[in-house]
């Protein structure tokens, strides 16, 4: 098992597990302070994401920097990646096999950088944590499974088609900071049924 986050990154570029590695001008491993408390997980690399290999650079990664500035955040503070490192061809959605095949990489960064708050971008990205949910319902909502604290959002993405959520995720990016400086006072429960019993943050 890889020790360090480099070592992630160079078996990720080296990676040819998948057909993706067939179409890909570079592997995209993630980016950021890799002692960060907050960590974002997107969906997979796009046109300019291949190109320089590096996370969340085109128009899309734009709006996350604004996103990050509007609560005092800074890029090069939080560490950002995706749940496939190589660019779908077309930007199409990532497929089950290609997410599997990907999923060791992801497991282990996680592990490593080791985050309070992991911030999930897109439906790809959610369904890693919340399986079968729909992010309609959950986006915006801290909730606690796996020990960690995961905030599910919409992917900026989506505001960059349908401009009315750009302030759907203003109003839920706000809510990442209240997340990582929470301490609960006893156990939380893992991700419950009944969303009734979720926790109750905001």
């Amino acid at each position: 098992m890889w020790s360090s986050l480099s070592e992630v990154d160079e078996a990720v570029r080296g990676c040819t597990d998948c057909s993706l590695c067939g179409g890909r001008t570079n592997a995209v491993p993630g980016d950021g302070d890799p002692s960060s408390e907050i960590m974002f997980v997107g969906e997979g690399p796009g046109y300019y994401e291949d190109v320089q290999g590096l996370p969340f650079v085109g128009q899309a990664g734009q709006l996350l920097n604004e996103l990050l500035t509007e609560i005092g955040l800074k890029r090069e503070e939080v560490y950002i990646t995706n749940v496939v490192k190589c660019r779908p061809p077309k930007n199409r959605d990532p497929q089950p096999d290609e997410i599997q095949e990907c999923s060791k990489y992801l497991d282990r960064q996680i592990e490593l950088i080791d985050p309070k708050v992991i911030v999930t971008l897109g439906r790809y990205s959610m369904d890693r944590f919340f399986p079968g949910q729909r992010i309609s319902r959950i986006h915006g909502t801290a909730r606690r499974t796996g020990g960690r604290m995961v905030v599910p959002m919409y992917h900026p993405a989506a505001a960059l088609h349908q401009p009315s959520l750009r302030r759907t995720l203003s109003d839920d990016f706000a809510k990442i900071i209240v997340a990582a400086e929470a301490t609960p006072a006893e156990p939380v429960p893992e991700e419950p049924d009944d969303p009734a019993q979720q926790l109750s943050l905001f």
